[in-house]
């Protein structure tokens, strides 16, 4: 068998569980949507009313039917990145032991749909906005009162990032205190380790 894509953790057992559950005859459906807006990143496939009707529709939790709906689009996504065969899929999904009934039916959706998923993809433009050149600058602010001794500190990055369509460079400013900066530092080590954990 293919290597795993979907990992065996914690979070994924637990939707494991849930999607072992839901309604045989309901599931289909849900698959089908999800594979339709798999491809639009930035907007939510249900709106906040339809997400309610699904939780009395499949009796889930809120909290529950989020962790149910991303763990169906990132298997999608998987096998869109994989570019899967609706049988390996099944296998893949039966080997993490979710339910051969729902297994069948995400392969048989996939096989449905997942040629057009995949184009679909490919032709989503991933990064519309590049980044070209990094500029910083140091502010220090003094208080309005003279007696009032404080000093605030901001750092000002100048970003510039280039649209595909065009090269003309757009310079983006963003200003930070020295808390902010620290917190956008943090995120940066983090985005870095998770690169670094991929290659």
């Amino acid at each position: 068998m293919a290597a795993p894509i979907v990992p065996e953790s914690d979070s994924i057992r637990r939707a494991v569980s849930l999607l072992n559950a839901m309604d045989p005859g309901r599931f289909p459906r849900l698959l089908c949507r999800l594979l339709q807006k798999l491809h639009l990143k930035a907007e939510s496939t249900f709106s906040e009313e339809e997400e309610e009707k699904l939780q009395i529709a499949f009796s889930l939790e809120k909290q529950d039917l989020h962790l149910v709906l991303e763990t169906i689009s990132f298997i999608l996504e998987q096998a869109v990145y994989h570019n899967l065969k609706p049988a390996s899929l099944q296998q893949q999904l039966q080997s993490i032991h979710l339910d051969e009934d729902k297994a069948e039916a995400f392969a048989s959706a996939w096989a449905a749909a997942g040629q057009e998923t995949i184009e679909k993809f490919r032709q989503r433009v991933l990064t519309p906005q590049k980044l070209e050149t990094v500029g910083w600058q140091l502010n220090l602010q003094m208080a309005e009162s003279m007696q009032a001794k404080q000093k605030s500190p901001q750092a000002v990055l100048e970003l510039g990032v280039s649209n595909e369509d065009s090269k003309n460079l757009k310079k983006v400013f963003v200003e930070f205190s020295h808390q902010e900066l620290f917190e956008f530092y943090n995120k940066l080590e983090t985005i870095q380790a998770q690169l670094d954990s991929l290659t």
